[in-house]
């Protein structure tokens, strides 16, 4: 979720802000000429923007179903925050011995418990990977950057903690311990990022992280020569202050063999920020997720690495959350210092966008190429395999990164893009192809007939002030937790035996012994919503929790007729979703916008001069 939502929506009511602006113009490099290119590095996996999304918290007004009738991704269909996550895994197992690069946005709500599901899906990883921080992994929906050191006397700060609030704690608010916040700032992700590192996933050994001092730089060189992560510089933040913490990373991409240079990646923190912002500014287009920020200490701290790369004749790759137009123009300049240090072509790797292009910019007076990859949470679901090739005669970049999955050949429509998908999930799960396509179809329909209007979330929006308006907004939750229900339902019937692990040890009240999981939810369906507010709300917390349950114990299934039947359902889910949407509403993923950007293109190269005036 950006700018884009709040724009959307107070320009549907009439209301006219200067931060819903056009979007910038995308040049792609000219076509591939021949040279003499030879191999630099072995291929890595690079990612972007799996969002993953705590769906049983208190009802959002950031994400209802009514403002997703009006703007772009506001609420996902009711697959993605089931089955979204299982994309993932399905990449990563398909990969196992290409080094990971996820390019940001992890969390949506940025939530502990989003954090937890995705821990689970990164212990079965057997390949290194590093994570860059995206502008939703440390801030509520991706925009709202609250004081979580004070929940309890802090009335936003307590709104991130109820929307993350998952079904468990729902049902019993007494269970929340009064000293833990369910949110997640960005020091909780260093935090946690910096543990995994240190047990190992990362393949960091040697790390000493000092848990009792909150305030400070840490750095680390890897002692193995062969580590994908060479090196880390982190500064933390405590209490209000935790969103201008950094963590910039040095990777060592495998060399491919006889490559005689090696190339360095600096993953940079595109969301460090200076300032608080609250719904106000975000209102008047000012959202601290929408523009990437680095600030000095930052760049200080990588401008080393590029000294020692320099020296050795290394060649440097950039990368970050924030494409590049989408960086404060402050910011720009200050990674334009670090790349004024190369003395070879520039390329920037970026995500956020959900979409994906190829473009060229003038940096350090010389040309960049910037590779954009997809999202696995909405439409265009792709990711990229990448590797790099070097002219050096030419003194010319290659990056070559194909379109995946793929079925040979990288795909060059978006029906082959799908087909892809199928071919990788859809065709291992044992349930006929039209059965599943009708089925989310249906689903996702359902989702956007349920919607309310506009006027709708307007009201709803005053809920502090009124029953009758908190009653509307639980009215919109039922409605998605109704869908995640049959979801829950129609899963377990259709996988059978091999999702028996899906069965919670404890249901809840309302459920009838005996009755299993299907029997709870079609107690649970079968509940009249609506009347007072307080049985609404006790029955939407009963919902909450069963699907708080089960998303827990779907972690621990890894069978790959599940995982396929998962994630092809997420995958056809994000494709209907995505046919569904009007154009005008869908402006960064429509086709015709990623044609302008080469979407399909599976390499481009860059050089120290500029060649074609539409490069500038």
């Amino acid at each position: 979720m950006n700018a884009y939502l709040l724009c959307g929506a107070l320009l549907a009511a009439g209301a006219i802000l200067s931060g819903c602006s056009g979007l910038p113009a995308l040049h792609p490099p000219p076509p591939e000429a021949a040279g003499r290119y030879q191999p630099l590095t072995t291929p890595i996996i690079a990612v972007g923007d799996t969002q993953e999304h705590e769906a049983t918290g208190m009802p959002m007004l950031d994400n209802d179903s009514a403002v997703d009738a009006y703007v772009e991704v506001a609420q996902r269909p009711p697959e993605q925050p089931l089955f979204g996550r299982k994309i993932f895994e399905t990449v990563l197992t398909r990969h196992p011995d290409m080094p990971l690069l996820h390019l940001g946005d992890l969390l949506d709500v940025s939530c502990h418990s989003e954090a937890q599901r995705l821990q689970k899906v990164f212990e079965l990883a057997r390949q290194p990977g590093a994570i860059l921080p995206g502008n939703h992994d440390g801030l509520l929906f991706g925009i709202f950057n609250y004081n979580v050191a004070d929940i309890v006397r802090d009335p936003d700060s307590a709104r991130w903690d109820r929307a993350c609030r998952r079904g468990l704690w729902l049902s019993d608010e007494r269970q929340a311990p009064p000293d833990q916040r369910t949110a997640f700032s960005k020091d909780d992700f260093i935090d946690s990022y910096l543990d995994g590192l240190i047990r190992g996933r990362g393949r960091l050994q040697g790390f000493v992280f000092n848990q009792e001092t909150r305030d400070g730089h840490f750095g680390w060189k890897n002692p193995r020569p062969d580590g994908f992560v060479e090196a880390v510089e982190a500064h933390l933040t405590p209490e209000n202050r935790y969103a201008s913490s950094f963590i910039v990373q040095k990777l060592r991409l495998p060399p491919a063999p006889g490559a005689k240079r090696q190339v360095k990646l600096i993953g940079l923190d595109t969301n460090q920020l200076s300032v608080l912002v609250g719904t106000f500014d975000v209102l008047r287009g000012e959202s601290p997720g929408d523009v990437g920020r680095v600030q000095a200490d930052q760049i200080d701290a990588a401008m080393p690495w590029m000294e020692e790369a320099r020296a050795r004749g290394d060649i440097v790759v950039f990368a970050g959350h924030h494409n590049w137009r989408a960086l404060g123009g402050r910011t720009r300049q200050r990674i334009e210092s670090l790349m004024a240090r190369a003395d070879h072509p520039l390329v920037y790797l970026s995500a956020h966008t959900h979409s994906g292009f190829w473009t060229m910019h003038r940096v350090a007076g010389r040309p960049m190429l910037e590779l954009n990859v997809s999202s696995l949470s909405d439409w265009p679901v792709a990711y990229r395999q990448i590797h790099f090739e070097y002219d050096e005669a030419a003194r010319r970049l290659k990056v070559v990164a194909a379109l995946m999955p793929n079925r040979g050949t990288p795909p060059a429509s978006d029906a082959e893009l799908l087909a892809a998908w199928e071919a990788a999930t859809c065709a291992g799960d044992g349930v006929p192809d039209a059965r599943l396509k009708a089925r989310d179809l249906q689903l996702v329909s359902a989702q956007r007939e349920a919607r309310g209007s506009l006027m709708d979330w307007l009201y709803a929006s005053m809920w502090k002030y009124c029953d009758g308006c908190q009653a509307l907004m639980y009215e919109h939750g039922h409605r998605y937790l109704d869908l995640l229900l049959r979801e829950i339902r129609q899963a377990r019937i259709d996988l059978g035996a091999d999702s028996d692990g899906l069965e919670p040890r404890r249901l809840p009240l309302s459920c009838q012994p005996g009755g299993g999981l299907v029997g709870c939810v079609e107690t649970l369906l079968a509940a009249p919503v609506g009347g007072a507010l307080k049985p609404s709300v006790a029955l939407f917390r009963e919902k909450a929790e069963l699907v708080d349950r089960v998303n827990t114990r779907m972690d621990q299934l890894h069978n790959p007729r599940v995982r396929a039947y998962m994630s092809c359902r997420a995958v056809l889910a994000a494709k209907e979703d995505f046919e569904l949407t009007p154009e005008r509403f869908k402006p960064k993923r429509n086709l015709a916008r990623r044609l302008a950007g080469d979407y399909f293109r599976s390499e481009a190269s860059v050089g120290m001069d500029w060649e074609t005036p539409q490069s500038q």
